[in-house]
């Protein structure tokens, strides 16, 4: 692979996990009392997108719809066939509880984000119907039209998730 499509596969990498880890920062700024300080990470925050998107587009890995849904459940099985396990596996050889659980809660949503994109992959081309997504904030769970009364990965009451349009 050419030393520049490596750097800006790098690069998208460290983008994305400043993306999320500065979104985490912001919500802990605002939970202590720091407006300011959490602002100032969520804009950090869209700005590390900006760059993310713009090496994806560099590395034109931004396809059509139809690509993008295989590549998402490509990734998405991937993972929950093998790299969770093995994580998992290792957690809790090490006694690691929390790891342990965060792999876990990861391992059985991402079926379902796969599952979810084949969905929408074979019903592609057809009329569609709208609606929403419900995102368990505890293990990302992900559900179509309504949350369920309690989540089946972690036990969150569906009336915590949150809406995705």
């Amino acid at each position: 692979m050419p030393k520049t499509e490596e750097f800006l596969k790098e690069a998208f990498a460290g983008e994305s996990q400043a993306n999320r880890k500065y979104l985490a920062y912001a919500a802990k700024a605002d939970q202590e009392g720091y407006p300011q300080v959490a602002r100032l990470f969520r804009a950090a925050a869209e700005a590390e997108t900006v760059h993310a998107h713009n090496h994806l587009r560099a590395l034109k890995a931004i396809g059509g719809t139809k690509e993008n849904l295989a590549d998402a459940i490509q990734g998405e099985t991937h993972e929950f066939k093998a790299m969770y396990p093995e994580m998992i596996a290792a957690a809790k050889a090490e006694g690691k509880k929390a790891a342990e659980q965060s792999f876990s809660y990861a391992n059985e949503v991402e079926q379902i984000h796969a599952q979810l994109y084949q969905k929408l992959l074979d019903s592609l081309g057809s009329a569609q119907e709208n609606y929403s997504y419900y995102v368990c904030p505890v293990c990302g769970y992900t559900a179509e039209k309504k949350p369920p009364d309690v989540c089946p990965v972690c036990g969150t009451k569906g009336a915590m998730f949150k809406k995705t349009d």
